[in-house]
């Protein structure tokens, strides 16, 4: 069985920082960030998916390069979410971008993802959500209102603090902030620059960003947009 963050396809951000002599600006610290204790039903319509293909966002083929069965090349995105992310990187000063570790994410891939992270019986629940089938109850990924990212400087995916689908403390939004350093800065960087444009952070991913999910109805106290989406559609 494949296992999670490998390979490991970033370098250190504060390491890179460094060896560039390029630094994140300095931002507010975050907010405190809540989990709804519920979220209200997804549409059950579906809808329609648009390619990633920014040329200052580098699509990083994690879960393929791993060897999960039910991975797919290439990143899918709502067009609403797609604009909101082209949004972001088009406001970074050069040479920084954004990378995608992953977007829209089918059912089968939601399944296998969740059982392999649920073996582990010590695993809070949060870090992957059940691959239910019915659209009231739409994962964030299969909506296509989500996104996995991190920034990138000339062309280096940056992990800040630490890896894509690192499942402990530290992979929290703000757990670097109570550390001085320049990953908590770009963290901070990070969180903002997507809050700008509309997203919500997943509290226990510092990568995970939603637009028009039931998490983001939740927290914004409005309807979800988003019911599942596929690619045959």
């Amino acid at each position: 069985m494949p296992s999670f963050n490998d390979p490991s396809l970033t370098k250190p951000g504060d390491e890179i920082c460094k060896s560039f002599g390029i630094f994140p600006p300095k931002t507010d610290p975050l907010p405190a960030l809540v989990e709804p204790p519920s979220f209200p039903n997804a549409p059950e319509t579906s809808g329609t998916l648009v390619e990633l293909t920014h040329p200052r966002i580098l699509l990083l083929t994690s879960y393929l390069d791993a060897g999960w069965t039910n991975a797919k090349r290439g990143a899918w995105l709502r067009s609403e979410t797609r604009d909101r992310l082209y949004s972001v990187v088009n406001l970074l000063p050069e040479p920084w971008g954004l990378c995608v570790f992953d977007a829209w994410r089918p059912l089968d891939l939601q399944a296998e993802l969740f059982d392999a992270a649920y073996q582990d019986p010590l695993l809070p629940e949060g870090f992957v959500s059940p691959p239910d089938q019915d659209a009231r109850l739409c994962p964030p990924h299969l909506s296509g209102g989500t996104v996995d990212c991190s920034f990138t400087l000339h062309g280096v995916p940056l992990g800040l603090g630490t890896g894509f689908d690192d499942f402990t403390a530290l992979a929290a939004a703000d757990a670097l902030e109570t550390q001085e350093g320049i990953n908590r800065d770009l963290r901070r960087w990070l969180y903002w620059s997507m809050a700008e444009a509309g997203f919500i952070v997943l509290n226990c991913e510092w990568w995970h960003f939603e637009y028009g999910t039931r998490r983001w109805g939740a927290l914004n106290n409005k309807d979800p947009l988003f019911g599942p989406a596929s690619l045959t559609e």
